[in-house]
């Protein structure tokens, strides 16, 4: 009896379990840390937010996935777990970031931006009838402020970072973050920084196929999606400085 109570508490989004608990939001949260690694990185002079892509079939065309995406001039995005739900609240992202500049003729403030997605995330998560989004999601850019890197989570919640890694081995990535971090990196060392970080972890060959990523920096204020050819580059140079393994070549 006590379990078929206890699990009576995941049908409904809008029942706390006994213990405080709501249940759907923590099963989104566990599509969360099944999706693929992600990370964000920002430092004084740039913020960057790098993907891992996988093979999902052998029929699949890897190159028509898209991990990072750019919401704004000085905004870009990416995400871990339901590609479905990401794809929406991206929309949604691009929508507002549009309404704002048309209102008031200027930059949407990364964390305002950030904050409308959550406000969004966090109804879901109390009215019957709907389920909570089952995606977290990395925002990066360059405002008033300098640097900025904020990442959402399937709650509702959003906290600033200065590295985050989301997806299923963020705990491997948030490791060497925190051995390799430092807040005065230039802005091509970040982005090498946030390429090794997942290089480390992508199993298929060749990187470069499998590895997605976008940066700005401070001088250009300019969020960019980076071309296949330039993340070679970084992974060439990354070789020759004895920073990445002879196998990740392959």
């Amino acid at each position: 009896m006590g379990l078929s109570m206890a699990a009576a508490y995941d049908r409904a989004i809008t029942i706390f379990s006994p213990d405080g608990r709501i249940y759907q939001v923590e099963y989104a949260f566990e599509a969360v840390r099944r999706g693929w690694t992600t990370l964000g990185v920002r430092t004084r002079n740039a913020a960057v937010v790098v993907a891992e892509k996988q093979k999902i079939s052998p029929l699949t065309d890897e190159k028509a996935i898209q991990k990072v995406f750019k919401v704004d001039d000085h905004i870009g995005v990416s995400f871990a777990g339901m590609a479905g739900d990401g794809r929406i609240l991206i929309d949604y992202a691009i929508h507002q970031a549009l309404i704002h500049k048309f209102y008031y003729d200027e930059p949407i403030p990364v964390e305002y931006l950030t904050k409308l997605v959550c406000d969004v995330k966090q109804a879901y998560t109390q009215h019957a009838g709907v389920r909570p989004f089952g995606v977290s999601m990395i925002f990066v850019g360059v405002d008033e402020k300098g640097t900025q890197l904020f990442m959402t989570e399937p709650s509702g919640r959003y906290l600033s970072y200065y590295g985050v890694a989301i997806g299923e081995k963020s705990g491997n990535v948030t490791e060497f973050l925190e051995k390799n971090y430092s807040y005065d990196l230039s802005a091509r060392e970040t982005v090498k920084l946030g390429i090794l970080a997942i290089a480390s972890i992508v199993e298929s060959r060749p990187l470069q196929d499998y590895i997605e990523a976008g940066y700005i920096d401070v001088e250009t204020k300019q969020f960019r999606i980076m071309g296949k050819s330039e993340i070679e580059e970084l992974l060439a140079e990354l070789e020759k400085e004895g920073r990445l393994k002879q196998e990740g070549r392959k």
